[in-house]
């Protein structure tokens, strides 16, 4: 009889074990495994949470950053979890607390919409880190455990932009466009701050290099439709665009541009596959900095910074390898000579003697810097005659419409 039931013992122990072990779900990376690895200080295992998957360009940024992170932090695919295609919505908080249970102890999410999800489950879950990239409410919610994150991008904007200047310069040279024909065109999102810091900081760059340069901006009312955004490319070259650039995150514009041979700067990486006539440079946040820096606080049981801004200095902001074959002639110095100055503080973006606003100069604004639900101004932006984007919470808030650039439709 003892030795039945030591048999039976030994049966069950096994079965638990093999039920223990690790396994995958419907997600891209994910182990079930509830044990955070170790590390040189805690242990620690973590949660991307993404809006779409490796075909949005926007998300891949995120993504590729993730990874980049976890190797040099020396951990394994055993350290995190990654679920893609997360709506702005309760799937996001479900996706969070789903990785609470699986034993992730610091979860990042990548998309504005996903704030107050995110939010939810922190509140829910006061021992876990919640890291929410482009968000702007941590600074004013007073969770311990929730963070926001973004990088001062309107300067790689601006660099992009001097990229698309040389070119408008080159080709008014060249004969094959008048100077008051230097018209560039953009495909935003949302008129969201973000995306309209985005836009400012591009045409700002073009202008300082290409002074009679005017833009044209259309709206598709959604962060990824392929569609939309090849339509408002082709939109905006049929009213005479002569180089777009954009902020929506598929190939549509740079395909429409392809098709029409019209210059292209795109954003959050390179698009010289799907146009490499056309092609010029795009600029980026780069993640991995901060994916490194809130882990290694994790580990090394030190606070996240609640409200954290990447910089060039910081490797958060960065330009892909300029395509020479369609750049104009001296881009690449042009482009360094602006970084120079940006990186010693000579040179501010948001220069207000550098625009105008219906025809006046920026002395004095309030911006919706705490994010009420009212969006009430609430904080003077504005001080040794720049507009200080990104230094009173990481988030942009530059919402101006200054002279030179035109929105064909206002709906989003």
């Amino acid at each position: 009889m003892k030795k039945f039931l030591a048999l039976i013992l030994a049966l069950v122990m096994a079965l638990s074990l093999v039920a223990c072990g690790g396994g995958t779900t419907t997600d891209d990376k994910t182990s079930d495994d509830q044990t955070p690895s170790d590390t040189d200080g805690a242990k620690v295992k973590v949660g991307f949470i993404t809006l779409h998957d490796e075909n949005s360009t926007y998300d891949l940024n995120f993504i590729n950053g993730a990874k980049e992170a976890i190797a040099a932090l020396g951990l394994t695919e055993d350290d995190y979890i990654l679920k893609t295609n997360v709506p702005e919505g309760q799937e996001c908080y479900e996706a969070a607390v789903d990785m609470v249970d699986k034993g992730c102890n610091i979860i990042f999410a990548d998309s504005f919409g996903h704030e107050p999800y995110m939010i939810q489950a922190a509140q829910e879950n006061p021992d876990v880190q919640f890291c929410h990239s482009t968000g702007t409410r941590a600074h004013t919610e007073g969770l311990a455990n929730y963070h926001n994150a973004f990088a001062s991008i309107y300067e790689g904007r601006y660099l992009a932009g001097v990229a698309a200047g040389m070119k408008l310069n080159a080709m008014i040279e060249a004969g094959e466009i008048k100077a008051e024909e230097a018209k560039m065109g953009y495909v935003g999102a949302f008129t969201y701050a973000e995306v309209v810091s985005g836009y400012t900081s591009f045409f700002l760059g073009a202008r300082s290099v290409c002074p009679s340069v005017t833009m044209d901006v259309t709206f598709t009312g959604s962060w990824y439709d392929e569609a939309l955004e090849k339509e408002g490319a082709q939109k905006l070259i049929d009213g005479g665009c002569k180089l777009i650039s954009q902020h929506a995150d598929s190939l549509g514009a740079p395909t429409a541009c392809e098709n029409a041979k019209v210059p292209n700067v795109s954003y959050n990486g390179s698009t010289i596959e799907a146009a490499p006539n056309t092609y010029i440079i795009s600029s980026r946040i780069n993640w991995a900095p901060y994916y490194q820096y809130a882990i290694q606080c994790v580990i090394d049981g030190k606070d996240i910074d609640a409200d954290w801004t990447g910089t060039l200095a910081t490797g958060s902001v960065v330009l892909t390898d300029l395509n020479t074959a369609v750049a104009a002639e001296g881009t690449q110095e042009a482009i360094d000579a602006a970084k120079a100055e940006l990186e010693a503080g000579t040179l501010h973006v948001f220069d207000c003697s550098k625009f105008t606003v219906k025809g006046e100069a920026l002395t004095s604004y309030k911006a919706d810097v705490d994010t009420d639900a009212n969006y009430e101004p609430d904080t003077e932006v504005v001080h040794d005659g720049y507009f200080a984007e990104s230094e009173f919470r990481s988030a942009p808030y530059f919402d101006l419409e200054i002279d030179g650039i035109t929105r064909l439709d206002t709906a989003f």
